[in-house]
């Protein structure tokens, strides 16, 4: 049996989220940029969304899974300034901009390229931040190498966070779930082409982090009379 199936069935006895585990970093990446109007591309129950709730003035949700929807739009019911929508990537509102955009283990689910080019072009309002946090295919010694921290590291944390073994998955874990195809490698260069000066980073629990700002709307030359 591969390491990585020991370490799935492991987690689920002692479930603790490796997205969650970011979320205050990338709350943290929102609120030094400014943004006070933030998307969050697939918010699953909610626990990033409840993050940026604290750090902007209104936050919109897009969640696919009807039953992660559900469980986000009830922890925010009364609340006006969030905003949850049961809908993928494609059913975003269509001409709105936002001064952030984050996605949390979700562009792996999407065209990569096109999906870049459309979080650029039709997603971000000039000067908006996009942050990502996602799951990339392992290949070669590098990634092999990358992998042992965290794979110490896993049971350790499940059973300092989640001791006693769990019945079922908790809510927030249980969104369907997909194979990257892209390599690490592969992300970076199409980051280069259509995120130009994008910061890419590896990061632990086989995830990386991608930061990106779009230019400021150049000022209008003054009008020659």
């Amino acid at each position: 049996m591969a390491v990585t199936d020991v370490l799935q069935r492991f987690n689920r006895r002692h479930p603790w989220s490796h997205n969650d585990h970011y979320g205050p970093w990338i709350a943290r990446r929102v609120a030094e940029s400014g943004a006070r109007d933030v998307l969050d591309v697939g918010c699953g129950a909610g626990n990033l969304l409840a993050l940026l709730r604290r750090r902007a003035g209104a936050v919109t949700g897009l969640e696919p899974d009807a039953a992660a929807a559900a469980v986000a739009a009830g922890r925010f019911d009364g609340d006006p300034a969030v905003t949850v929508v049961r809908t993928d990537f494609a059913g975003r509102e269509r001409g709105r901009r936002w001064d952030a955009v984050t996605l949390v283990a979700v562009l792996h689910h999407l065209p990569l390229r096109p999906t870049l080019r459309a979080l650029r072009d039709d997603c971000l309002a000039p000067g908006g931040r996009l942050v990502v946090v996602g799951c990339h295919r392992e290949a070669g010694a590098a990634d092999v190498v990358a992998s042992l921290p965290a794979a110490v590291a896993n049971p350790l944390v499940g059973l300092a966070k989640h001791p006693a073994r769990a019945d079922a998955v908790p809510v927030h874990m249980a969104a369907p779930t997909a194979e990257p195809r892209e390599t690490l490698a592969e992300i970076r260069a199409a980051a280069a082409v259509e995120l130009p000066g994008a910061r890419i980073r590896r990061r632990l629990f086989w995830r990386y982090s991608l930061v990106y700002d779009a230019p400021a709307r150049r000022a209008s030359s003054p009008s020659v009379p």
